[in-house]
This record gives C-alpha cells, structure tokens and sequence, in this order.
C-alpha cells in the first residue's frame, strides 16, 4: 500500500491513514500490522520495520487518534482535551528511533514503541508551534488535518493530487454550466422578440 504525506508533520499523516472520517464507513489503511509497518517504513520514521502485532497496531491507533482529537480541536481553537495530551505525552516518553549516518546515507532504527515516539514528538512539537495554523481539507468529504504554511495562510486543500484536482475541476464545470446557461437563455430571450 502507498500512503500520501501532504500534512508537513508526522502526526497528521499518521491521522490522515483514516479518510473520509464524516462518512457513515471511512476509509481505513491500517487494517493490520503490515499496513502499519508499511506506513513506518513509508513515513522515513525507520527504514525497516520489525515485527509488528496487533498490540502495535492497537497503540498506533491510538496515538492516531489523540493527534487527530487535538489538531481537530486546535483547527477550530477549540480546548484540547487533557486526555488526549497525555496520551501524547505517553507515547513521546520512550526514546525515539535512533539515526546514524553510515555508508554516504543516514539510516533510522529502532522498534515500533522508538518509532512511535518519534511520531509522538512531532505532535508536541506541532502544539508547541505557537505560529502552526493547522487547518482541515475543504475537499469533499475529506477530514485530512494539515499545517498551512503558504504565503497568506490560503492553502485549501491537504494536496493538490486529491483534493485540489478534484475541487478545481469541480468549479471548471460549474463555470461551464454557467456560462452555457447565461448564452443559452440570452439566446432564448433573443428570439422571442
């Protein structure tokens, strides 16, 4: 499976492995620890993943959730639960995936418990971020979390591949329409005198 890295920050691209979170069944692409080792290896958070139980998926999930609870409430300046802090907190507390440089590359190790760490950091490191503008997707139905670094704070959409198309061309047709509509009953209105 690939996965999309749009957000800029680990946590929210941890978040964003759940799509379409208005839906009455959302998209999930953790569906079992491969998928999440998958997502590790993907994210540059290790460059190897060990083995990974359903206990590992169980805390990744977990930690995808509280990430997703706090930057839902920070988009909106809403309070974010203490409960979701300390989760985040938890997971931070263990040391991160360790880094070397070897053989003309930099290489990342570690467990899933280091890799989740890492994950979890970047998550505090977001909310310490006093001038972070986190905002979600306006794309339809899509609930991805991602932080807005553009010139003027007046990124959209969490990527252009997906949402951003979608949108633009949704508004192309529309624009279209109106026009064909406008040319259509000016013609109309013409004939009739």
């Amino acid at each position: 499976m690939s996965f999309s890295f749009v957000s800029d920050n680990l946590a929210l691209d941890l978040a964003g492995t759940r799509k379409w979170r208005r839906r009455t069944e959302p998209e999930e692409l953790l569906g079992g620890p491969s998928d999440l080792g998958a997502w590790l290896e993907q994210s540059g958070v290790i460059d190897a993943a060990s083995t990974i139980t359903e206990g590992d998926l169980y805390d990744a999930v977990r930690l995808r959730e509280a990430a997703y609870r706090a930057f839902g409430a920070r988009a909106v300046d809403a309070v974010i639960d203490a409960a979701d802090i300390e989760t985040l907190n938890d997971f931070a507390a263990p040391a991160p995936a360790g880094i070397s440089w070897h053989g003309g590359a930099l290489h990342r190790s570690g467990d899933v418990t280091a890799a989740l760490s890492d994950v979890a950091r970047s998550a505090l490191c977001l909310l310490g971020e006093a001038a972070a503008v986190v905002k979600q997707c306006q794309g339809a139905d899509c609930t991805r979390l991602f932080v807005d670094r553009s010139r003027g704070r007046r990124r959209c959409w969490c990527g252009m591949e997906e949402c951003g198309n979608k949108a633009k061309a949704a508004s192309y047709r529309a624009r279209r329409r109106n026009a064909a509509t406008r040319t259509g009953s000016g013609s109309q209105s013409r004939r009739l005198r």
